[in-house]
């Protein structure tokens, strides 16, 4: 029986030498989780496919650049250039969305509202709900575990805006959580 492991690497090796066949199953296997990590940053549909073809057209472009580290590299690398052209996009017609706050608002923990009974297509939606701003420092906080310099960089903001944005992006989707609790699980 061949490893998982392997598969990854022959499938990269095969798209690497052009094979068609290849790219479809390269398709098959991530577009799912790709196209959700382009919902996560990009909230318009017309433009989560403009981001996610080029996405694609990046992946197979670059794919010689690919090298194999082991299990899930592969997944890794294609999720990394998904994120870049979804933050490109931002950038490019969205910057004035992103909301640069000079407040220094410290990232402190917080009691987590009970979100196990919540389905993942609610909080997906509750995502796309917060402001542009606040949802990529969110998603690139959380999912891409960036530091507040590191996002700051890559969004052209003040390092206390991105913590700032994080905060009122997790006071937000508190909101929202303890909303949709109080609405699907009313006391008795």
């Amino acid at each position: 029986m061949t490893s998982p492991d392997n598969h990854e690497q022959r499938l990269a090796k095969r798209l690497q030498d052009g094979n068609r066949a290849a790219a479809r199953e390269f398709y098959a296997l991530y577009a799912d989780f790709l196209a959700g990590i382009c919902a996560r940053y990009i909230v318009n549909e017309e433009d989560q496919k403009d981001v996610f073809q080029e996405s694609f057209i990046n992946i197979f472009s670059n794919i010689r650049q690919y090298t194999y580290r082991g299990e899930g590299s592969l997944k890794a690398w294609a999720a990394r250039i998904v994120v870049n052209e979804s933050l490109k996009y931002i950038r490019s017609g969205h910057q004035h969305e992103l909301i640069p706050i000079d407040m220094d608002i410290a990232d402190k923990e917080e009691d987590d509202p009970l979100i196990n009974a919540i389905p993942p297509d609610a909080i997906m939606e509750m995502l796309s709900r917060l402001p542009i701003g606040y949802r990529t420092v969110f998603n690139l906080y959380v999912f891409e575990n960036k530091s507040h310099q590191e996002i700051a960089d890559l969004l052209g903001i003040k390092e206390n805006s991105s913590a700032s944005q994080l905060h009122r992006a997790k006071n937000m989707l508190a909101r929202m959580i303890k909303e949709y609790n109080d609405k699907n699980n009313p006391r008795q």
